[in-house]
Parts: C-alpha cells; sequence; structure tokens
C-alpha cells in the first residue's frame, strides 16, 4: 500500500470541541488536508517541539524520547494507518540494531514524537479519501483552512482578553513571561511572534 507523506500545516484550537484542539496534515504532493481533533496537552507537546521551547522539566513525550535514546531506538516514521468509527490510529516505526519494531500509538502522541524525531509523517489513500478535505484553487480569496474545517487559529483565552496587537511591547513581556510560567508554550509562541513582528517592523 503507497505511503502518501504529510506534513503540519495547523494548530488549531477547536470551535466544535470545546477544551480540544485540531492538529490540520496537509498532502505534501497534492492539496488535501487532514484535520484531526487532539486533546489539550497533546496540542501543547506538538507546539513546544514545533516552537523549539525548551521546559523547565521534561514534558511526558520528551520523556520518551529520551528512554528511546539512551536505549538506542531511532524512530524512523509514523503512519496513520486506520480510521475505524471516526477514530484515527497510527503506529510508530522504530529501528533498533537493524531490527524494525512497531509500536501502536494514539495519533496525538506519534505526532508529538515525529516533531521531536524530525522523522516524516505517512498515511494511506483510503485515508485520505474518507477524512480529507479538498482544497481547490480559486480566483477569489480562498476561505482559510481553520475556518472551512470549523475551527479557529485563536485560542480560546485570547478571545477573551482581545487580540494580542491591543497590547503594548511591555505588555506583550510580561504577558510572555506569565505564561510560560504558566507553561501555556502555545500562547506564548504566539506572543513572541506578536513581538518580533513589533520589533522587526520597527
Amino acid at each position: 500500500m503507497r505511503k502518501i507523506p504529510l506534513d503540519i500545516v495547523a494548530l488549531s484550537h477547536s470551535v466544535s470541541q470545546s477544551h480540544n484542539y485540531a492538529v490540520v496534515l496537509g498532502e505534501q504532493e497534492g492539496s488535501r488536508r487532514l484535520p484531526i481533533v487532539i486533546g489539550a496537552f497533546e496540542a501543547q507537546a506538538i507546539a513546544v517541539a514545533m516552537e523549539r521551547m525548551t521546559p523547565n522539566r521534561p514534558l511526558t513525550h520528551d520523556l520518551f524520547k529520551n528512554a528511546l535514546d539512551t536505549f538506542g531506538v531511532d524512530l524512523k516514521e509514523v503512519i496513520i494507518n486506520d480510521l475505524l468509527d471516526g477514530i484515527f490510529y497510527a503506529k510508530l516505526v522504530c529501528l533498533r540494531k537493524g531490527e524494525i519494531i512497531e509500536i501502536d500509538s494514539r495519533t496525538s502522541d506519534a505526532l508529538a514524537m515525529a516533531v521531536r524525531f524530525n522523522c516524516p509523517v505517512f498515511t494511506y489513500e483510503f485515508i485520505l479519501e474518507t477524512a480529507g478535505v479538498i482544497l481547490e484553487d480559486t480566483q477569489d480569496s480562498p476561505e482559510p483552512v481553520e475556518k472551512s474545517l470549523g475551527i479557529s487559529d485563536e485560542p480560546a483565552s485570547e478571545k477573551a482578553s482581545g487580540p494580542l496587537s491591543s497590547y503594548s511591547i511591555e505588555a506583550l513581556q510580561t504577558l510572555l513571561e506569565e505564561v510560560l510560567a504558566e507553561e501555556n508554550y502555545e500562547k506564548a509562541a504566539r506572543i513572541r511572534d506578536e513581538i518580533n513582528k513589533r520589533t522587526q517592523g520597527s
């Protein structure tokens, strides 16, 4: 069965399911997107690794990676290999001393590990056909992926406190320290990006 390579193209707060997030995977050689609803903890674990943030203490997925590294196990690839009753299934394909080892995994955990090992993510055609969303090229302004999937790229905490553009640089820096202390790494990344945008534009 041919494996189709995917990239993580978005990580957004889910409007349809409160307290959950949606990670959106994009087909590398096509326009299909695969949205997968995940929990807040797993979303944070993915965001931390994608933003190259270093928590004060290792998160669960960092601990698992450290354990695999210690015992000489390399994560070669992640495969989202099944979809049953709306639930995605995945496996970690590992290599140890020339032996291939496959480990069953929740898809959210598998993606968090893939980002840490910088390994490829694959799925199969039948999964994209069943759950994929096709983005068609049009001359009009395309609808954002997050909107078309019924999700938002703005966390609920930010909606409640207003857009970051209304904060001063000093207020943003104070807010950044506060959310880092709370280990809210996804919001910290957004605040950091806003600060960088301001400082680079000045």
